[in-house]
C-alpha cells in the first residue's frame, strides 16, 4: 500500500497521531489550501435555482413540463 499524498504539494504524508497536521504534510500546506478555500479557488457544486419572470426561486419541479405517464 502507498503512503497517502499531501493535497497541496503532493508529498508523501505520515499518519496521525505522530502527523498532526494530517491529511496535509506540515502546517505550510493546510494554510495553502486553507487560503484557497476562502479566496474561492474551491468550490462545492449546488444546483442552479429556476428563476420565474419577477426573479422569484421557484418550488421544485414547479418550472418542469409534466411527463406523460
Amino acid at each position: 500500500m502507498s503512503s497517502p499524498r499531501c493535497p497541496s504539494c503532493e508529498r508523501p504524508v505520515k499518519l496521525p497521531p505522530e502527523n498532526k497536521t494530517f491529511p496535509f504534510c506540515s502546517e505550510r500546506c493546510r494554510t495553502i489550501d486553507l487560503g484557497r478555500w476562502l479566496g474561492e479557488e474551491f468550490r462545492v457544486p449546488t444546483r442552479q435555482v429556476e428563476e420565474d419572470e419577477d426573479g422569484q426561486g421557484l418550488p421544485p419541479g414547479a418550472g418542469s413540463t409534466p411527463q406523460d405517464a
